[in-house]
């Protein structure tokens, strides 16, 4: 990021994203904040249909090409727009957003976002085969998963019961399963709805009880590629369970964000509740009884919200 007072970078600071979205605007809105000139706009749809990349010299943020359905066509190289919150060409999108990165760093500017960390970022595979890697601990996952008759032979193998099951590329907990088996009973928690012979990223959690139609999920999100890791029992609050997000920066873990909810789903888009605290000292967030939640010295909270609504 560019530093108040160093003009030889003022007026070449370029985000690639969708004008119209809330990151652009908040981004902006942050750099002029720091006494920076208005950062240029490349929009992803003009980055998709040709538009000349930035050239040597230039400072450029990635943001997110998401919430575009135009954009997400381009990025499929599809005919027509998907549905609103349709779950279709999560494979073919990632390449396309592969391809647009290269041609974006083929102008020579100086990317803030390396490709190919976007690339690892936006695959479910690389990313846990990275972080494990870099002995980060991980969930264990299968391997290869082609269809729900494979994801049922290689579970018994394991020797497992529980699974999440995941698009390989997707975000919002679009069409994660979290998958429990025996011999006699399945049952599938999951925000995916099938409608019209399509799926569709919903904000209503669902049960689904009858194998058939928890095959046909799965075997219709198996083409684009899953990710299946082990189910591991999360952290009890109350009557709720809780997992973390940690925003790190430069190496140093900066914001802890609790999420809690009464499903085994805890994205926040879907109707759960979350605390964040900021990082003011080199101290980790931590649990303090059975049902309070409070951070250790050094860390102070700042949030406390409800999401009722999808982040849009």
């Amino acid at each position: 990021m560019p530093v108040p007072g160093d003009r030889s970078v003022h007026g070449r600071l370029t985000v690639v994203g969708n004008p119209d979205n809330r990151r652009v605007r908040l981004f902006t809105e942050a750099a002029t904040g720091a006494g920076l000139p208005r950062p240029a706009v490349l929009p992803w749809r003009d980055l998709l249909t040709g538009a000349t990349p930035p050239p040597a010299g230039t400072l450029v943020r990635v943001d997110s090409p998401g919430e575009d359905a135009e954009v997400d066509r381009l990025l499929r190289g599809a005919a027509e727009p998907a549905r609103h919150g349709e779950i279709v060409g999560t494979a073919a999108a990632h390449a396309g957003l592969r391809r647009a990165l290269d041609r974006l760093a083929s102008g020579g500017a100086t990317l803030l976002n390396q490709p190919a960390d976007i690339v690892t970022m936006c695959d479910k595979r690389r990313c846990h085969a990275v972080l494990d890697a870099a002995g980060v601990p991980v969930p264990a996952a299968l391997g290869e998963v082609t269809g729900y008759a494979d994801l049922r032979a290689a579970m018994r193998r394991a020797g497992w019961s529980r699974v999440f099951v995941k698009p390989a590329h997707g975000s919002s907990a679009s069409g994660v399963l979290a998958f429990a088996a025996d011999r006699s009973r399945v049952v599938a928690t999951t925000p995916v709805e099938r409608a019209e012979g399509r799926l569709f990223n919903s904000l209503r959690v669902r049960r689904y009880t009858d194998e058939a139609e928890v095959a046909e999920i799965v075997d219709r999100l198996a083409p684009d590629a899953l990710h299946v890791e082990r189910w591991l029992p999360k952290a009890g609050l109350g009557d709720r369970v809780v997992d973390l997000r940690v925003v790190v920066v430069a190496g140093r873990p900066t914001h802890a964000v609790v999420r809690a909810g009464r499903g085994p789903i805890t994205n926040l888009h879907l109707g759960n509740a979350r605390a964040t605290w900021r990082r003011c000292a080199r101290r980790p967030v931590r649990p303090t009884g059975r049902r309070r939640w409070r951070p250790a010295r050094g860390w102070r909270r700042v949030s406390r919200t409800r999401c009722t609504s999808p982040s849009t």
